[in-house]
């Protein structure tokens, strides 16, 4: 059994339809609306597919910058690209198939060799992509049924 690091709480509440408020546990993070495109909602903010893949890239691009900046390397504006297949398995469910992040540090020529090392571990520091590579147990439980 792994050791608990930290533990957090949001809540999500469906406004209507498909479309649900997540609240988050710390009163200065904004609340984010989450709807599903057409046909079943109205595409009033990212799905949860969408989310995921932002999350991806964003732990990726913050664990090479925390590298890069801990090995003193300087970066430029930092930009990545996230593509996300979404596949029907054996039972025609829709899943996450693939995703595939490119991601440009705006690296200068001077510091190409300096980042090396951090290009060959910065993904394992990487909590949401390496704990969605390995898989993540998900408990869950529905009141009153």
């Amino acid at each position: 059994m792994s050791e608990v690091a930290s533990e957090f709480t949001l809540s999500v509440d469906q406004v209507q339809d498909f479309e649900f408020r997540v609240k988050f546990d710390k009163p200065e993070i904004a609340d984010l609306t989450l709807d599903e495109p057409p046909p079943l909602g109205k595409d009033r903010g990212p799905n949860p597919a969408r989310l995921l893949a932002a999350a991806i890239a964003d732990c990726l691009c913050a664990s090479l910058l925390f590298c890069a900046r801990r090995s003193r390397v300087e970066l430029g504006q930092m930009h990545a690209m996230v593509k996300m297949q979404i596949v029907r398995n054996e039972n025609k469910r829709l899943r996450v198939g693939e995703v595939e992040v490119v991601i440009d540090p705006g690296l200068g020529e001077a510091d190409r060799e300096k980042i090396a090392r951090c290009l060959e571990i910065f993904e394992d520091f990487c909590m949401v992509t390496e704990s969605v590579r390995r898989g993540i147990d998900v408990q869950v439980s529905v009141r009153g049924a």
